[in-house]
């Protein structure tokens, strides 16, 4: 298989997964199955460009936090996002300073990718017939950093789907708990990505170098246009639907992944 159409179907996977709460780390993990392995740098990219896609989806919303900041609401809403993102911020260092490092093994991915089925089929149990408001509280803006900071530890619990059930718990809609979780993942994981990024280059393997960069690109641009698509739908879709129909996929995704890689496993 040519190297242009690889980073086109992996840009693909993570465009399409990166939002809805099925975990992208899981799927990527599966393609690595069949497809060459890519560097660090090239999974890095093609997350921030998912990221991206959120720009012009929020571009107003951003403008209003930004040059309306005398208005309360865009006042209070930007401070919320700004105390989520401290917490996430401040507990990462916390966990890279205890010397916390990523499970590279895939039977966590597995185990949390089917388990998180179980969760969100619980948490739509719980707020089933409830009327949930849309104002967002300083405890929910705190809890929604703190989903973060557990989805970082468990790879395979998807960012989007723990943030926005953590706000749906906690009691903010549906609509606004997706539109905070993608608001606040601009900052998270574009600062992320940049972190990453930047450790790549300055510690390069000896095969970074070679690292073709109109390839980094093209995997970035499908993935920014492909997750551009997903969260504009998918904006649409909390308004009147539940989460259930994810919960089943990643049950059946996960239990895929488990009779796959239990005989391999360590």
């Amino acid at each position: 298989m040519s190297s242009w159409l690889v980073v086109v179907l992996l840009g693909l996977i993570e465009g399409l997964t990166e939002f809805i709460p099925v975990s992208s780390t899981g799927h990527l993990l599966l393609a690595e199955q069949w497809l060459p392995k890519q560097s660090e740098l090239f999974n890095v990219f093609i997350q921030s460009g998912a990221m991206l896609a959120l720009l012009p989806i929020f571009s107003r919303r951003l403008r209003e936090m930004v040059f309306g900041f005398n208005e309360p609401e865009n006042r209070d809403l930007l401070l919320k996002l700004a105390a989520a993102f401290l917490v996430t911020g401040v507990g990462g260092l916390a966990m890279k300073k205890l010397g916390f490092v990523l499970p590279h093994d895939p039977m966590p991915i597995a185990w949390a990718t089917f388990l998180g089925g179980f969760v969100i089929l619980a948490v739509e149990r719980w707020i089933r017939g409830r009327e949930l408001p849309d104002r967002i509280t300083w405890g929910i803006a705190l809890a929604v950093g703190v989903g973060q900071l557990i989805a970082a530890s468990f790879p395979g619990a998807s960012r989007s789907g723990t943030t926005i059930l953590m706000a749906l718990l906690i009691g903010l809609n549906r609509p606004k708990a997706t539109e905070f979780s993608f608001l606040l993942g601009i900052p998270t994981m574009l600062a992320a990505g940049l972190f990453e990024m930047h450790h790549e280059l300055k510690h390069a393997s000896a095969g970074v170098p070679h690292e073709s960069w109109s390839l980094l690109f093209l995997g970035t641009a499908v993935s920014a246009v492909v997750a551009f698509v997903v969260v504009k739908w998918l904006i649409r879709f909390v308004q009147g639907h539940t989460f259930n129909g994810f919960a089943y996929y990643r049950l059946a995704m996960g239990a895929a992944m488990l009779v796959y890689f239990w005989p391999h496993r360590g």
